[in-house]
């Protein structure tokens, strides 16, 4: 089973490599709440936030809640992962 979940996550993430919304909110989605994965909340804010630039309404709300059950360091190792990922793609 833990290799069909990294198959999900792994599919997910090559879904967000083409920068679509929905990929990266759903990605999003799958590290704030643990599908398929452990939860990991810097990272559910980094998928936020790039799914929130590239126009997800709903991926913004997200961030927003998410981040205030964060601490600043979170926020910012978030927002810097956010922004390696936007140079790298």
């Amino acid at each position: 089973m833990a290799r069909m979940d990294f198959s999900i996550v792994e599919q997910a993430e090559t879904a967000a490599q083409t920068g679509a919304s929905d990929a990266l909110f759903e990605l999003g989605l799958m590290y704030c709440t643990g599908r398929d994965m452990e939860p990991d909340l810097v990272t559910a804010h980094k998928w936020f936030n790039l799914a929130a630039l590239k126009g997800n309404t709903a991926a913004r709300d997200y961030r927003v809640e998410l981040a205030r059950e964060m601490s600043e360091a979170q926020i910012a190792a978030a927002q810097k992962s956010a922004r390696e990922w936007l140079a790298a793609h």
